[in-house]
């Protein structure tokens, strides 16, 4: 895997299991679970687009739950331009839905890796802040309602 070939860190629909999987299901060379400090999950239920979001959390104190996927260098081209379509994110665009950020993640183990992953947008997340539902636990696979 080159540098600029960072895994993701999916933490909603992207998961095993979820509905969203398929897009990386066989593209990916290894899959670990780890959280990303300092971030919030919350259900768009209710709002144009219910879908899961991570936020960054102003108290620094939450961490979102999810899996580390490393893709394969022969593939990653191409699964970053269908995450990127699947998220509504264009680099540097500003009607985007979802902002591709290269963050900092923790595996089980402790050990930290860069990797990327998609928050709410600005204005998504200041509205999430103020009516949003909370993920239960920060945990997309433990949530309750829709």
């Amino acid at each position: 895997m080159t540098p600029r070939h960072l895994p993701f860190f999916v933490y909603g629909t992207l998961l095993p299991g979820e509905r969203n999987h398929p897009l990386l299901a066989g593209r990916t060379l290894s899959w670990t679970p780890a959280e990303l400090p300092g971030a919030l999950l919350f259900h768009g239920s209710g709002r144009p687009y219910p879908y899961p979001y991570a936020v960054p959390d102003p108290d620094g104190a939450a961490a979102v739950r999810g899996q580390v996927a490393a893709v394969a260098d022969d593939v990653y081209d191409e699964v970053l331009a269908d995450l990127d379509k699947l998220e509504d994110y264009t680099p540097g665009g500003t009607g985007n839905h979802y902002e591709r950020v290269r963050v900092q993640v923790r595996a089980a183990d402790g050990a930290a890796t860069d990797a990327w992953t998609y928050f709410a947008a600005d204005r998504i997340a200041r509205e999430l802040r103020v009516s949003g539902v909370r993920v239960r636990d920060d945990d997309w696979l433990r949530r309750t309602g829709p």
